[in-house]
């Protein structure tokens, strides 16, 4: 029998089955309905619910609930800050079966390289990890990347299996305007899928921008922007990352009549924020907790997300759908007691069997040494733009301080917290370098550093002390990329990320690890952010109002340009 006729003949039951899932219950997410009955799973599809099936293996889910396995619809692997195959190690046991990536961090690095790795790695993984294509490489023209992507160099990407359209289309000012670049990858994927990124947009900008064909949104931050959205026909994917914690706010809008148009995604989280709280399943439970319905999460968390990037094959526990399942003790608590991912018990056994990942990426760094004075911004006193942190957003506030000259230098001032942030350019095009102001870090002593930097991903360094400004920014290239703190002339905590300076191809535990180390020589500092190294890496991105920084200045987001030097 070819596949087609084994599907049919098990699901009769006129042959075993490969595979069984007996005592539990499904919850099936059309009617709400608890489903009694063997689950029944032919090589990677489901075949039968809610009858008595043999099986070649049988596997005993007594008591526990099933619910098909989780989508996440829109990160960014990189920043894990580990490999894919460590990405999928670390989440997909939590039952998150389909993950939709965007490759534009190591794209901005080292180009499509970066991409093709993503889709070879892709192949292998337990889960099934999406890849999207990068739409904004670099993601303005006020940054310098180490790479540029065209529509021309999309092109020949767009057709492996793991592929699924065009990634976030952050260059909105580019799509409402008509710039012909941007046109250029918007036709290349009419009629595909085309993921969003519009933070704030609204009224008529927002009609032109959803009329070019963009169909999902992560960026919505209040109930209020998420509803216009909805209006719109845009798919609201609820986002709680590591530093864009938007679920609070976003939580009453997922009704039982909204939950067919909303998903879940995480867009940034890394294994110490996955260890201490969770990936999507840390979302489900806080949604539930909120007050929104149980049935209306699980549909946003899986069949919701499936019918808004075209995944047909998945989203339920029913005949024909891929077996991606999450058996579960309790709803509320989403405590995965056993994933199947494409009719695979998830377990050590099943990623022990992937084979290596090439190497790539390697040697990114290319910065200019840097001394204590590079960091001094010569001027004179007066109102100074400053970036202002909104803990919790990637919103940043456009704060004008009166800030003083000393020697001819305005420097730090930590009493007022105002400390000094510099990009460095670090691909070997240019070495150009900006500085400004930042407050909410509440630093008083020290620096940190780190190419972690979105999305060009060049140095980003924040500090109050010049020379550990310096310290920290340099060694930094030794590590090949990486986080470092330092203060008083000594490197307090670091973690080595050589692969385009985003990632390390150690453990996902032993990331974890040097994370609480980092994140505790932080607070040596006096640094008061729950999330800094992330945070930091954010005030350089200058497609999310108001005032941001990359190597070629300070950014006015809403008037998308770059401010004269003050």
């Amino acid at each position: 029998m070819d596949g087609l006729e084994t599907r049919i003949a098990q699901a009769r039951g006129s042959v075993p089955a490969d595979r069984v899932l007996r005592g539990g219950t499904v919850l099936d997410l059309i009617t709400g309905a608890r489903i009694a009955g063997d689950v029944a799973i032919a090589g990677d599809t489901i075949v039968g619910i809610g009858a008595e099936y043999e099986a070649a293996e049988v596997i005993d889910v007594a008591g526990l609930t099933l619910v098909p396995g989780f989508i996440d619809t829109h990160l960014h692997v990189e920043s894990t800050l580990v490999t894919p195959y460590e990405f999928d190690r670390c989440v997909t046991p939590r039952g998150i079966t389909t993950a939709i990536c965007d490759p534009h961090e190591i794209a901005n690095v080292i180009g499509v390289a970066g991409i093709r790795w993503f889709q070879d790695a892709a192949e292998h993984m337990v889960m099934d990890l999406r890849v999207q294509l990068s739409s904004c490489v670099p993601s303005t023209a006020m940054e310098t990347a180490g790479a540029e992507i065209t529509a021309a160099d999309l092109a020949p990407l767009r057709d492996p299996p793991s592929g699924i359209g065009l990634a976030e289309f952050m260059n909105y000012p580019g799509v409402i305007h008509g710039d012909p670049a941007v046109l250029a990858k918007l036709r290349l994927f009419q009629g595909g899928h085309i993921d969003g990124h519009c933070p704030l947009l609204s009224g008529k900008d927002l009609n032109a921008y959803v009329a070019a064909g963009i169909r999902t949104e992560h960026e919505a931050t209040s109930a209020a922007e998420a509803r216009e959205k909805l209006s719109r026909g845009m798919r609201v994917l609820i986002r709680e990352g590591a530093v864009s914690k938007d679920l609070d706010a976003l939580q009453p809008v997922l009704t039982e009549t909204t939950a067919p148009y909303m998903c879940l995604c995480t867009d940034d989280r890394n294994p110490l924020d996955i260890a201490e709280s969770g990936h999507l399943d840390h979302m489900i439970r806080r949604l539930i907790a909120g007050g929104a319905p149980v049935l209306g999460v699980y549909r946003a968390a899986s069949l919701s997300a499936a019918e808004a990037f075209g995944l047909r094959d998945r989203g339920l526990i029913a005949p024909g759908r891929r077996a991606d399942i999450v058996a579960l003790g309790r709803l509320e608590d989403c405590d995965a007691r056993l994933v199947l991912a494409g009719g695979r018990v998830v377990e050590d056994a099943a990623f022990a069997r992937r084979p290596p990942l090439a190497e790539i990426g390697r040697r990114s760094v290319q910065a200019p040494v840097l001394e204590a004075a590079s960091f001094r911004a010569p001027g004179p006193g007066g109102e100074t733009p400053v970036i202002g942190i909104v803990e919790g957003k990637i919103l940043t506030d456009h704060l004008r301080v009166e800030i003083g000259a000393v020697a001819g230098d305005k420097p730090p001032d930590p009493a007022r917290d105002l400390a000094r942030i510099a990009v460095i350019e670090r691909h070997g095009r240019s070495g150009g370098m900006a500085r400004g102001f930042v407050r909410g870090f509440g630093m008083q002593n020290g620096a940190i550093a780190s190419t972690v930097c979105h999305d060009h991903h060049n140095i980003v360094a924040v500090g109050v002390d010049y020379a550990d400004m310096a310290l920290a920014a340099n060694r930094l290239q030794t590590l090949e990329g990486g986080y470092v703190v330092a203060a008083g002339g000594v490197v307090l905590a670091e973690l080595a990320l050589p692969i385009a300076g985003l990632m390390t191809d150690a453990p996902f535990e032993q990331v974890r690890d040097s994370l609480v180390a980092l994140r505790s020589a932080a607070r040596t500092l006096g640094v008061v952010l729950e999330e800094p190294f992330l945070q930091l890496s954010f005030l350089a991105l200058p497609v999310i109002p108001h005032l941001k920084i990359t190597d070629c200045g300070l950014v006015d987001v809403d008037r998308f340009e770059i401010l004269a030097d003050r």
